[in-house]
């Protein structure tokens, strides 16, 4: 049997809140990544608010800090049981096993995990996602996860994408940055 290569699929969530139920997934977006850094696909979609779900004060605060990021996850939002079921689907045709990477991954993994389960009933991820945060902090040799943040990460592990709070975006940089950090792991030169 041949084991088929694993996708690395960058994931970033915008939501109204901290957790899923209570608050809604405003955004959901991922970027497949080959080891070697190759995009092969992206998903994006903005999502209706659950029913009886209400924003937290304190995540409503940082929206008011970025309101072009706002107005940007919330055109065209559809219904969440639609949206889930679109993005099982562009994961199961991915060319490999997918692996949900993010940063951190927690948060984002909380939230895709809940909407797929509750909308669709399975999750192609299984219960598993890497970390962007505990791989630098192996990698740079730290003892605490707290200090191991990306402005003190080598610039070197960074290509020129931005962090714009649009899903779609911060997917993009992260997977990015998430390759840079694998390639040099394994000792690979590579052209950034």
């Amino acid at each position: 049997m041949v084991r088929k290569p694993e996708i690395y699929v960058s994931t970033d969530v915008e939501t109204d809140g901290p957790i899923p139920g209570p608050h809604s997934m405003l955004c959901l977006a991922s970027a497949a990544y080959l080891p070697d850094k190759t995009l092969i696909g992206t998903f994006s979609a903005n999502l209706e608010p659950l029913p009886g779900a209400k924003p937290h004060p304190k995540t409503m605060k940082f929206w008011s800090r970025h309101p072009e990021a706002w107005k940007k996850c919330r055109v065209n939002a559809r219904p969440p049981e639609e949206v889930m079921r679109e993005y099982v689907a562009w994961l199961k045709a991915l060319p490999g096993r997918p692996v949900f990477v993010g940063y951190p991954v927690t948060f984002d993994f909380m939230f895709v995990y809940w909407y797929l389960i509750r909308f669709v009933g399975e999750s192609p991820f299984g219960f598993v996602g890497l970390d962007i945060k505990t791989y630098a902090m192996a990698m740079l040799k730290q003892q605490e996860y707290r200090g191991c943040v990306k402005r003190k990460f080598p610039k070197r592990w960074f290509d020129p994408h931005p962090h714009t709070h649009v899903a779609l975006d911060d997917a993009i940089e992260q997977g990015a940055l998430f390759c840079n950090m694998l390639a040099e792991n394994l000792g690979h030169d590579r052209e950034t």
